[in-house]
């Protein structure tokens, strides 16, 4: 079996499964509203690996990674 060919398979499911988390993830602008009510953020920041969007955004880190290692992989090959 030709491990590039694999390599190359394994980095297209990465590819996508990135793009999918990244649409998943809620936006982060907040506005005027974030600017003036910015104290409350702090208490609810604290709480963010606990919700969806918290896991969402460290799922994105740990598939990019994988991306990025995937593709120097590849370019070695």
């Amino acid at each position: 079996m030709d491990w590039k060919l694999v390599l190359t398979i394994i980095q297209l499911l990465t590819c996508l499964f990135l793009v999918s988390v990244v649409l998943l993830q809620s936006g982060k602008r907040s506005g005027l509203s974030g600017a003036i009510a910015g104290g409350a953020d702090t208490f609810m920041s604290k709480q963010k690996a606990t919700t969806w969007d918290g896991r969402l955004a460290k799922m994105t880190k740990w598939v990019g990674l994988a991306f990025v290692v995937l593709t120097l992989a590849l370019n070695l090959i």
